[in-house]
């Protein structure tokens, strides 16, 4: 049985995720929307460190909150003059786009709450898997391994990096 006091820390970080996510997207500053994105990776890895995943929390905290978000500013700099506002969007696929956002929220309650039973005996069958064979999933180039996935997701961040320092230079 849960405590009192870690149900409450759920809510109050999964408000906090929430709040800070809308946040995001919604500020005209560029570099408070990447602040906000921090704040949003911390609350995740502290959901992770309260269901006692020590490794995906400080996983959480160094690779995404340190090191991408870092890359991110580094853009930013490196493109943008920091203290410049955002144009306004004025358009009128405003409207088409809040409707697709309510459509996909619909879709994925829908899907929440009609699959709800399917999902709950599927995670409880998920249960007896180990952590060594997580972890040998994850850092093989067997059939279903995403050593390869990752390597490739590194050099695309590379090749963006590249990309920002060449168009920084052009001007």
């Amino acid at each position: 049985m849960e405590s009192l006091g870690n149900i409450i820390l759920y809510f109050i970080v999964a408000i906090a995720i929430i709040v800070f996510s809308v946040l995001t997207v919604t500020t005209r500053k560029i570099l408070r929307s990447a602040t906000y994105l921090l704040f949003v990776l911390f609350a995740t890895a502290i959901i992770y460190f309260q269901m006692d995943y020590q490794f995906l929390g400080a996983v959480q905290i160094a690779v995404y909150a340190g090191g991408i978000l870092v890359l991110f500013v580094f853009a930013i700099m490196l493109t943008q003059r920091p203290g410049q506002d955002a144009d306004v969007l004025a358009s009128h696929r405003r409207w088409i786009g809040l409707l697709a956002a309510i459509g996909g929220v619909a879709l994925c309650g829908y899907g929440l709450f009609s699959y709800a039973d399917y999902a709950g005996r599927l995670l409880t069958s998920a249960v007896d898997i180990d952590m060594d064979k997580i972890g040998h999933f994850l850092l093989s180039t067997d059939k279903f391994g995403y050593l390869l996935p990752f390597e490739a997701i590194s050099v695309l961040l590379l090749a963006c990096i590249i990309g920002g320092v060449v168009i920084a230079r052009r001007r």
